[in-house]
């Protein structure tokens, strides 16, 4: 079946909007990432992307771009507009009274808190709301908030660099990477774009690794949680020489109680009594 000038318009909006909602892909988390735009006619009068969590959403970003130019517009969104108050307003308010009069969005937001409360507010206050416009595209853009608000649960990925003879580093130690510089900055990349990076004190006393995300792209860095079930792990560990949070998950007491941490580190005990941390 054919697309009409109407859809055919969206899903090129849509497009747009999907493109500018990457900008806050290292920014926006635990938030997903989301863009907005602003048409009057067949005309895009405002942009507005989710720059990081805590700030403006996309819709209102969108909304201060056009101004008074907003009204009698349509947005054009990646994510269902939020219908809730959290450490910002609800989107949906603030289209209203701009006085958008048609919302096409991507899907509808997996958060229970919404999920589809928005577009009800939307459509009870008059507007024409239209949901799947590049669905499938928008999913893509948030696989990890989309399966934390469906099953509760994280989004989990494993770096793993292996020779060819499935050996992970050389067995005299001498070895510091076997891996390539493109993939490595794809390992940045993977950084960057978590909540969290995860690893265990082998890993800690082998490489002495800062995990931090190293880009010349603005960047929220991950929480850096060490797997530490016996209490080893050093202040003076190389991971606190780089700015960001740190977790710490020990089955028991620090061996050395003299040697603290400073205060951007949280420290929780979580035994599975058989002397290893319950993941």
């Amino acid at each position: 079946m054919a697309m009409t000038n109407n859809a055919l318009m969206d899903s090129a909006h849509m497009a747009r909007a999907l493109e500018i909602a990457e900008r806050g892909r290292f920014t926006a988390k635990p938030n997903p990432v989301v863009g907005c735009l602003i048409v009057k006619g067949s005309t895009v009068i405002a942009e507005g992307w989710h720059e990081r969590a805590g700030c403006a959403h996309a819709e209102v970003n969108a909304l201060q771009a056009a101004g008074e130019a907003a009204h009698d517009a349509q947005a054009v969104v990646t994510l269902e507009p939020c219908s809730h108050t959290g450490r910002t307003g609800p989107c949906v308010e603030a289209l209203i009274s701009a006085g958008i009069v048609r919302v096409a969005a991507a899907m509808q937001d997996p958060n229970p808190a919404v999920a589809g409360k928005g577009f009800q507010r939307l459509r009870e206050a008059g507007m024409e709301v239209i949901v799947g416009v590049e669905g499938k595209r928008a999913a893509a853009l948030n696989p990890g908030f989309i399966q934390r608000m469906q099953t509760g649960r994280p989004r989990v990925r494993v770096k793993l660099a292996a020779s060819m003879d499935g050996r992970t580093a050389a067995s005299d130690g001498s070895s510091q990477w076997i891996s390539c510089e493109a993939s490595r900055e794809d390992v940045h990349r993977l950084r960057a774009g978590s909540c969290a990076v995860v690893t265990g004190m082998g890993t800690v006393n082998a490489d002495n690794p800062r995990l931090n995300a190293r880009l010349t792209e603005p960047i929220v860095q991950p929480l850096r949680v060490i797997i530490d079930s016996k209490g080893q792990l050093s202040s003076k560990a190389a991971l606190f020489d780089v700015d960001g949070s740190v977790l710490v998950a020990s089955a028991g007491p620090r061996r050395d109680k003299s040697d603290a941490f400073d205060s951007r580190t949280e420290s929780i005990t979580l035994p599975d009594g058989a002397g290893r941390v319950d993941l």
